[in-house]
């Protein structure tokens, strides 16, 4: 919002919320009955051309995160945070106000009915239509959007996005988009004048618009240097990534729309201009302190992945799914037929903790496929690039995430440990940290909890073994169970280990995501379910509470983090994440994999002193417990 909204700032569909797309289904309806019955191609059209618009710049964010995350060509290398994420997921607002303007220009506009698929000459006139009039309309209107006036009411919400994305080039209030698109009707209007119109002047400027703003707000450099060598001149008819971005950052400079002649002619061209754009195209790709590994859980978490949709990324992904990604199924098909083929480790998020670089790999590997034993190869192989990739760059720690599955497979990284005594990346999977949590999540003064452990981890161990020393009765309720737990306690620890085979008082129950629907009807109300795993399990019960799995929250100071880790709240990271993280802090210089695990009280104080805080239930949970 702008800092003094003037009028018409608001879109007419702002109240509608999530179902602003309802303004367009009686134009969609009734093009179908229109094609259906009189074969109207034209109208009905209009439709697949705004579907196209969308998937183009989702194109380009996903690029754009992608390659900022990596580094190599950023522009700018300061951080987003959710609240320019919340202030830029109303971006298809534009593709919305373009459809109601092809609709109902289609049914007013008996000419347009009838239009040539390609004319040449009216192609040539859009384009010098644009050259002139709509490049110098366009300056002098941005110039006065930057006076105090018009700059207070209107321009200043799209200058809040100081560090770019695409989809930061069509954020602004009605009214400015409102002006944009009289400008840009320009060319139409002259060629419609002119009698060359066709449906190619009109859909391939609409899309050389989409291209080129998405090309000025991506923040990663990407014309090549030898354009301008080749063509000198071309530096005045064209603008690059990093010129557009000195607006963005200096304000008062670089105002063309895509040609900076117009710059360059009136004196705003900055000067830092060439020196950033050269700076932009030698920068190096990241070496980051510290690499989060993880992979993909269901069907649908593509689109939750901070390369998928902003929108759903910035929000915890919940079990139930929204339903318009049951649409896009072809694609979520797609993606998976690609991650059983091929697949290759890529860079999703990256941040900042004080000194430390930190960024997050994905392995291209749903969650089902784990447990596929034709997949076993493929996903040691993928684990196995990883962290020789990370110990050939360089960074201090890769700490394993969700591969908590991988445990079946080599031994949480100990088997790469072992064979690859050289290595100098640290391998962590984050148990220390994972029990220490659990631990501190238990409320004071309980003085018995039931232990689930029908998957005897080091993580359940070491869980028991802290609580029977701390004179807390740990009950099982499978005898299986607790034979395996009390092989691995101490005579003094296994006196506190209990087997119940019967309906138990405890409300403090720590779970795996391998807890079923009849084991939580064993619990009386009101129980506590505090997670020890990486995966939650299915509620099933209203009447007890349930933990998020072991996470703590950020402190202020890790910077970049726009988007949520699966299924925790914003700003909360999991316990195996941060685990990476205090490891490359505190320096340690050990493994943390296979059946190692450090000192529980000092890694909670490490994390406790570099600012990570619990993550608990809300106070009014608390207060019905």
């Amino acid at each position: 919002m702008a800092s003094k909204p003037g009028i018409l700032t608001e879109w007419p569909w702002a109240n509608l919320g999530n179902f602003k797309y309802l303004v367009l289904v009686p134009f969609v309806g009734h093009s179908i009955y229109s094609f259906l019955r009189e074969g109207d191609i034209g109208y009905i059209a209009i439709l697949p051309f705004l579907l196209f618009r969308f998937i183009h710049n989702q194109i380009w964010i996903s690029l754009s995160r992608h390659r900022t995350a990596k580094g190599n060509n950023r522009i700018v290398d300061r951080s987003i945070e959710f609240d320019q994420v919340d202030r830029e997921n109303s971006w298809d607002d534009q593709i919305i106000f373009n459809g109601l303007l092809y609709y109902i220009g289609y049914l007013r506009m008996e000419q347009v009915h009838h239009l040539p698929l390609w004319r040449t000459d009216g192609l040539i006139i859009t384009a010098l239509i644009h050259i002139g009039p709509v490049e110098f309309i366009y300056y002098w209107f941005h110039r006065a959007l930057h006076h105090h006036f018009l700059y207070s009411r209107y321009h200043s919400h799209h200058h809040s996005s100081i560090v770019t994305q695409p989809i930061s080039a069509f954020i602004h209030p009605f009214a400015e988009v409102a002006s944009y698109y009289t400008i840009f009707a320009v060319p139409v209007i002259a060629t419609e004048f002119t009698g060359t119109t066709s449906v190619a002047s009109i859909t391939l400027y609409v899309i050389f618009t989409d291209f080129m703003n998405n090309l000025g707000h991506c923040n990663f450099e990407v014309i090549p240097k030898w354009m301008f060598s080749l063509f000198p001149p071309l530096k005045y008819l064209i603008y690059t990534p990093s010129y557009h971005s000195l607006h963005h950052t200096q304000f008062r400079t670089n105002y063309s729309l895509f040609m900076p002649i117009y710059d360059y002619i009136f004196g705003t061209m900055d000067k830092s201009s060439d020196t950033l754009y050269e700076k932009s195209l030698e920068k190096k790709a990241e070496v980051p302190d510290v690499v989060h590994l993880t992979h993909l859980t269901t069907s649908q978490s593509i689109y939750h992945l901070r390369l998928g949709f902003s929108s759903l990324a910035s929000k915890p992904h919940m079990t139930s799914s929204k339903w318009y990604l049951w649409l896009m199924w072809p694609v979520t098909l797609w993606s998976i037929v690609i991650t059983w083929i091929y697949s290759h480790t890529f860079v999703i998020e990256r941040n900042l903790f004080k000194d430390l670089k930190l960024q997050t790999w994905a392995i291209p590997k749903f969650r089902k496929q784990y447990f596929s034993q034709w997949q076993r190869k493929s996903i040691n192989n993928l684990i196995k690039e990883a962290i020789m990739e990370a110990d050939q760059k360089g960074v201090k720690v890769l700490s394993l995430g969700l591969l908590n599955q991988a445990k079946k497979l080599n031994n949480n990284g100990e088997i790469y440990i072992r064979k690859h005594p050289e290595l100098k990346v640290k391998v962590v999977d984050g148990s220390s940290l994972v029990v220490a949590v659990v631990l501190n999540s238990i409320p004071k003064g309980t003085s018995q909890v039931v232990l689930q452990a029908r998957r005897l981890s080091k993580v359940a161990s070491a869980i028991a073994l802290a609580l029977c020393q701390r004179g807390i009765q740990v009950v099982t309720l499978d005898e299986e169970e607790y034979k395996g737990l009390k092989a691995r306690l101490t005579p003094e620890a296994a006196a506190n280990l209990v087997l119940s085979k019967s309906t138990c008082v405890s409300k403090t129950w720590l779970v795996d995501n391998g807890l079923s629907e009849d084991e939580q009807l064993k619990a009386p109300k009101g129980t506590l379910f505090i997670p020890y795993s990486p995966f939650p399990p299915k509620k099933a019960r209203e009447d007890c509470f349930y933990f998020s799995t072991p996470a703590m929250i950020c402190p202020k100071h890790i910077q970049n983090v726009d988007s949520c880790e699966n299924w925790l709240p914003r700003r909360v990271m999991s316990a195996s994440r941060i685990a990476g993280i205090l490891h490359a802090s505190e320096g340690w210089n050990e493994h943390e994999c296979g059946d190692m695990m450090f000192d529980v009280d000092k890694v909670w104080k490490a994390s406790i002193d570099h600012g990570f805080s619990p993550f608990t239930m809300s106070s009014s949970i608390e207060a019905k417990i």
